[in-house]
């Protein structure tokens, strides 16, 4: 999920989102007021103080679990791994579509002619963080042979295999290791696909000319880590992370669930602001800080929110410098016909952006649950009768104003494979109340006769409480009945690896822009808990997924994506989709803001006044 990237659909009812447009501008008044004299007016003064930067940023959740790199996959786990770990490739910073360019490398590599051979070279003077592990105390220089061993981390199942997908049957050699506590990996037998040739410099050699290789060296999953410091700190390295980024980690500025604070690593690899940009980001001056070194800021103070009333009026206090806006408040901020910033904020000096996701939300089943998986013509009429029920388009307009895209399939807007207008030729999408009745006959459950109650799973907080209380309508009236568990967002994803939720929601941000990718989501050796969070197992579909996944970008591969979307859309793994447009708005203090959610390693380039 950059995967990961498991987003949460957090958003709360109309009912107060009218409220609070009405009353907002007093409301406001008042409670940056007393947030003002209260929490804030300490750590600002103590700001004002210190000649520090210190970025005040929001994590939209109960924050990371683990800061390993290969023990994450949510976008939170992202958020804030990514600012000490590298990666070989990172994307340019304010260049739209996203481009790839060396991160760790002194340039791009050198790619054969088959696609089957890379060929690197890191560059020098890349330090590992200062730490205990190392001998001195002082973080070592990277070389050749620290890449082979992190990748080679991901094959070990003793690492809970959670990101192998990304390089499963890609390079040469390299295989999954069953977990075996008494039959440890062996980290220094050789592979075939794995050579280091001196230092700096190593080939890599793959199986097939997997397309997205590229992607996946841009991932932060495939950072590089310091053998020393897995060895130093063993079960728990997730707890101290050790890595080569602009932000290093202290223990004990991480409280778990509420906030954790990084410092500017004064020993990172030369870096500047990048020269290259958009014509258009002129306009807001973010081409002036061209060539300063990086990063910027001093520090780094994330902040968890679980709910999402705390952040806004946080942001609204000054306390944070900038916000995905909720979707309750979206009425008091914009124009809702225009999504035009109101002038109350305006006069505030406060920004706003507009960022479309490449975005699949979703409500899943476990195929391989007694009651909601199988491929039998009546296990998937229960799924489909499921699916006919839910009212996608009231969900839209209830918690987020009418503005996500709905369409059918796993593939979001702006990729091939997406359905034209959103409508596929295969079709389970509600509502259609008297069909799925007859699915739900035909199932061998009439008016959800004989049907045991299904638990659902989905995360705490914001209004999540809401949408499961509409779930609970509208499959109410063809006679299924649910038992909602609200949990926390990690425990949420803690039960849907484990196989143990039968119905769950959330949703998944493409790792990069290419269909393989949202696929990859249905693919059998993928399954829980790899990416493939609904354990689908289609030997016909996995025969085509292994042949897209070394086909380049052509109407072939365009017509194949179709077909296995279509194949997914018959047996109903999950209901949905749609896809958002997230709305940022950004405290006058905070400079060089261009917000993407494609990748998230960009607060190295963030500055305030």
């Amino acid at each position: 999920m950059s995967g990961t990237k498991d987003l949460l659909t957090k958003r709360i009812t109309t009912s107060p989102a009218r409220q609070t447009e009405l009353s907002w501008p007093w409301v406001s008044i008042l409670l940056a007021a007393v947030a003002l004299s209260t929490t804030s007016c300490t750590s600002r003064s103590e700001q004002e103080m210190s000649s520090e930067k210190v970025l005040r940023l929001p994590i939209r959740s109960d924050g990371p679990k683990s800061l390993d790199p290969i023990r994450g996959s949510s976008v939170y786990d992202n958020q804030v791994s990514c600012q000490m770990y590298e990666p070989l490739l990172q994307y340019k910073y304010l260049i739209r579509p996203p481009t790839l360019e060396p991160l760790l490398l002194e340039q791009m590599p050198e790619i054969s002619a088959d696609g089957l051979t890379y060929q690197f070279q890191l560059k020098k003077g890349i330090y590992f963080h200062d730490d205990p592990c190392f001998p001195t105390g002082k973080g070592r220089e990277m070389v050749a042979a620290d890449v082979v061993y992190s990748w080679k981390r991901m094959a070990d199942g003793n690492n809970l295999g959670k990101n192998w997908w990304l390089l499963e049957d890609t390079i040469l050699g390299l295989e999954y290791f069953e977990p075996d506590q008494d039959n440890p990996f062996d980290y220094d037998a050789p592979v075939e696909g794995l050579q280091v040739i001196d230092r700096y410099r190593f080939i890599v050699r793959l199986q097939n000319p997997v397309q997205r290789f590229m992607y996946v060296l841009a991932m932060y999953q495939t950072s590089v880590v310091a053998r020393e410091a897995v060895d130093y700190y063993d079960n728990q390295f997730g707890r101290h992370a050790v890595g080569s980024g602009p932000f290093v980690f202290q223990t004990g500025d991480w409280i778990p669930g509420q906030s954790i604070m990084l410092r500017k690593n004064p020993r990172y690899h030369r870096s500047v602001y990048p020269h290259e940009h958009m014509p258009e980001d002129k306009l807001e001056g973010l081409d002036h800080p061209a060539g300063t070194p990086l990063p910027i800021a001093d520090r780094v103070e994330f902040t968890m929110f679980v709910e999402d009333q705390p952040m806004w009026l946080k942001f609204r206090s000054l306390a944070l410098d900038y916000t995905q806006v909720p979707a309750d408040y979206f009425p008091a901020a914009f124009i809702k016909r225009t999504q035009k910033l109101k002038n109350l904020f305006r006069t505030e000096g406060i920004r706003s952006y507009s960022v479309p996701l490449l975005d699949f939300i979703f409500i899943g089943f476990n195929m391989e649950d007694d009651l909601l998986g199988g491929y039998s013509d009546q296990q998937k009429y229960l799924r489909q009768a499921i699916c006919l029920a839910l009212d996608w388009h009231e969900r839209n307009q209830v918690f987020y104003n009418g503005l996500n895209v709905i369409y059918d399939g796993p593939i979001p807007p702006g990729l091939a494979g997406h359905p034209p207008d959103g409508k596929a030729p295969v079709s389970y999408r509600g509502r259609d109340v008297e069909r799925a009745r007859q699915l739900l006959a035909k199932a061998g459950y009439p008016n959800g006769q004989g049907l045991p109650r299904i638990d659902y799973y989905t995360s705490r907080g914001s209004n999540n409480k809401e949408q499961t209380e509409m779930l609970v309508r509208h499959l109410g009236s063809i006679g299924i009945r649910i038992n909602p568990r609200l949990v926390d967002f990690s425990s949420l994803i803690a039960a849907v690896d484990q196989k143990k939720a039968s119905f769950f929601a959330f949703a998944w941000g493409s790792d990069y822009p290419d269909a393989e990718n949202n696929l990859a989501l249905f693919y059998g050796p993928n399954s829980s808990p790899g990416a493939n969070h609904f354990n689908y197992n289609r030997p016909e579909f996995d025969r085509l997924y292994e042949q897209v996944r070394i086909m380049p970008p052509s109407d072939q591969r365009t017509q194949l994506y179709e077909q296995m979307r279509d194949q997914v859309l018959e047996d109903a793994p999950y209901a949905g989709s749609m896809s958002r447009t997230r709305y940022y708005l950004v405290n006058p203090r905070l400079k060089n803001f261009k917000p993407t959610e494609n990748f998230y390693n960009w607060v190295k380039y963030l500055d305030v006044n």
